[in-house]
C-alpha cells in the first residue's frame, strides 16, 4: 500500500475485498467542462445506481422498521418519536430497500460500534443518496470531501491539516464579531411591538450566523451567502432525485474552483489561502483535495450550526421555564449548551459497507448504506437518564452531537461558540417569546427548523 499524496503520483490503496484502486488527486483537476459518467455498476463510473431509479420508491413510509427513510417529509418533525418506537419495539437496527439498500442502527451501542469500525465500514461517502460513488470518483481512503470522506491512514493526515485552524486559540477571538453579527441581525428586525410582532427566528436569524462566519473564515464574498444556502440544500436535501438529472449540482464545484483560482492569484490571510499552502509529508496538497476540504467546511459549517441554533430557539419558545432559568442564572448556560446539543443534535452521518459482514444478525452486504443517527444515540435510555426530557442543568452529558469515532467534528469549538452566542443574544433581546405558527423542518440528514415563526412577547429596551 502506498499513501503518497502529491501533484504527480498516484495514491494506491487496497479495498476491503482485496482489490486495489488508484486515484490521481494531483493530476490536472477536472474543469467546469468535465462530464461525470453515470451507470449501473461502479466500474467506469463517477456515480452508479444499484437498482433502476423509480421515483415511486420514495413515497410514504409504510413501516420505519423495514422501510426507513430519513428524507420522508414527515420524518424530521417527529424523529425522536420514531427512534423511541423502534427501540421499544426491539429493533436496534432498522432497514430499507430505498437508496439501493440501507441499514439504520438506532441505539447508542450500535451507532457507536459502526462509527468506530473502519474495517467493515468506509466513510467514502457520508450522505445517503440514490447514487453511490463509482471507480472514477476519488476512492477511499481519500474520498471527495476529506477528511470526513477519508479512511485511515489518509484521514489522519487530512484532519491534522485542518485542526490548527479550529483550535480554541483560533476560534475564541471570533466571539466579539459573532456577538456583533447577532445584534446586527436582531436590529434588522425593526420595531418590535410586544404581543404582536412575529419574526422568523430561522429565516431572519439562525440561518445567517454560520453562513456569515464560515464565509468570512474562507475569504468568500459576503454577497454569496444565499448561494451557499442553495449549495447546502442541493447537497443534503435533494437526495431522492435520479443521478444525472439533478440540475445545478455542478455549481458548487465550479464556484470552489473559481475561489481557488482567485486565491492563488490574490493570496490573503484566510482559511482558503492557508489550505493552498499546506503540505502532506513535504508535498503540496492537490487542488482537488483542497477543494473537497472547502466543500466540507462550507456545507458542514453552515447547516449543522444553523439547525442547532434554530432547534434551541424552538425549544425555548415552548419552555419559558428554561428560558427564564437562563436569564436568571447565566452560568447555567454551560450545562444548557450541552443539553441543547444532546437533545437537538442536528447531524446524522452515513457509511458504506466495505465488505460483507454480519452486524448483530443483520446480513450487511458490500456497498449497502449505513445511516448513523447520532441524535438517536443521544436519546437512548441505556446511555442517558430520562433521555427524552430536556434538563437544562444536566451535569453528566457525554453526548454524541459531534459524532463518534475518528470523524468527531473538528469544528466543534466554533459550533459551540456560535450556538452559545446566538442563544444568549436572542434571549437577552427578547426575554419572552412563543411559537406563532407552523414550523417547517429540514429534509434529510441534518435536522432543524427551516421556518420558525415566533411571537415576541417582551423586548429589551
Amino acid at each position: 500500500m502506498t499513501e503518497t499524496v502529491d501533484r504527480g503520483e498516484t495514491v494506491q490503496h487496497d479495498k476491503a475485498d482485496g482489490h486495489s484502486q488508484t486515484a490521481t488527486p494531483a493530476a490536472p483537476r477536472r474543469g467546469a467542462d468535465y462530464v461525470p459518467t453515470f451507470g449501473d455498476s461502479p466500474e467506469g463510473t463517477d456515480v452508479w445506481q444499484r437498482v433502476p431509479y423509480d421515483p415511486d420508491d420514495y413515497g410514504p413510509v409504510s413501516d420505519y422498521r423495514t422501510d426507513f427513510d430519513h428524507a420522508a417529509p414527515e420524518y424530521n418533525p417527529v424523529a425522536p418519536e420514531i427512534w423511541k418506537e423502534l427501540r421499544e419495539s426491539g429493533c436496534p437496527v432498522a432497514h430499507s430497500d430505498r437508496y439501493g439498500g440501507m441499514w439504520v442502527p438506532i441505539t447508542h451501542e450500535t451507532v457507536n460500534e459502526v462509527a468506530y469500525d473502519t474495517e467493515n465500514f468506509t466513510s467514502r461517502s457520508v450522505v445517503v443518496s440514490v447514487g453511490r460513488p463509482g471507480d472514477l470518483a476519488l476512492p477511499a481512503p481519500i474520498g471527495g470531501v476529506p477528511p470526513i470522506t477519508s479512511d485511515p491512514p489518509f484521514h489522519g493526515m487530512a484532519r491534522r491539516l485542518l485542526l490548527p485552524a479550529f483550535a480554541p486559540k483560533k476560534i475564541e477571538p471570533w466571539e466579539p464579531e459573532i456577538r456583533q453579527l447577532c445584534n446586527d441581525l436582531l436590529d434588522r428586525m425593526g420595531d418590535i411591538v410586544p404581543g404582536e410582532t412575529v419574526i422568523d427566528a430561522a429565516v431572519q436569524y439562525a440561518q445567517h450566523i454560520p453562513v456569515n462566519v464560515i464565509g468570512r473564515m474562507l475569504g468568500f464574498p459576503s454577497e454569496d451567502e444565499d448561494l451557499f444556502r442553495r449549495f447546502v440544500h442541493d447537497a443534503l436535501e435533494r437526495i431522492t432525485e435520479e443521478p444525472g438529472t439533478r440540475e445545478g449540482m455542478e455549481d458548487l464545484g465550479n464556484y470552489i474552483r473559481a475561489q481557488i483560482d482567485d486565491h492563488r492569484a490574490n493570496p490573503r490571510d484566510d482559511l482558503t489561502s492557508y489550505l493552498l499552502d499546506v503540505e502532506i509529508e513535504g508535498t503540496p496538497v492537490s487542488d482537488e483535495v483542497v477543494g473537497g476540504m472547502i466543500v466540507l467546511l462550507l456545507i458542514a459549517g453552515i447547516d449543522t450550526t444553523w439547525s442547532a441554533i434554530g432547534s434551541s430557539l424552538w425549544h425555548l419558545a415552548q419552555h419559558p421555564e428554561d428560558h427564564q432559568r437562563l436569564l436568571d442564572d447565566p452560568d447555567v448556560m454551560t450545562f444548557a449548551l450541552e443539553e441543547f446539543l444532546r437533545a437537538y443534535a442536528p447531524v446524522t452521518m452515513a457509511r458504506l459497507v466495505a465488505k460483507d459482514n454480519d452486524f448483530h444478525g443483520c446480513p450487511m452486504k458490500q456497498d449497502d448504506w449505513v445511516l448513523l443517527p447520532f441524535p438517536a444515540a443521544n436519546r437512548d435510555p441505556a446511555k442517558f437518564d430520562d433521555p427524552d426530557t430536556f434538563i437544562v442543568d444536566r451535569e453528566e452529558n457525554r453526548h454524541a452531537a459531534f459524532g463518534l469515532g475518528i470523524h468527531r467534528c473538528l469544528g466543534s469549538n466554533l459550533a459551540r461558540l456560535e450556538l452559545k452566542v446566538a442563544i444568549e443574544e436572542f434571549i437577552a433581546r427578547f426575554p419572552r417569546f412563543e411559537l406563532a405558527g407552523d414550523v417547517r423542518w429540514s429534509v434529510g440528514q441534518i435536522r432543524g427548523p427551516r421556518e420558525l415563526p415566533v411571537r415576541i412577547l417582551d423586548a429589551a429596551d
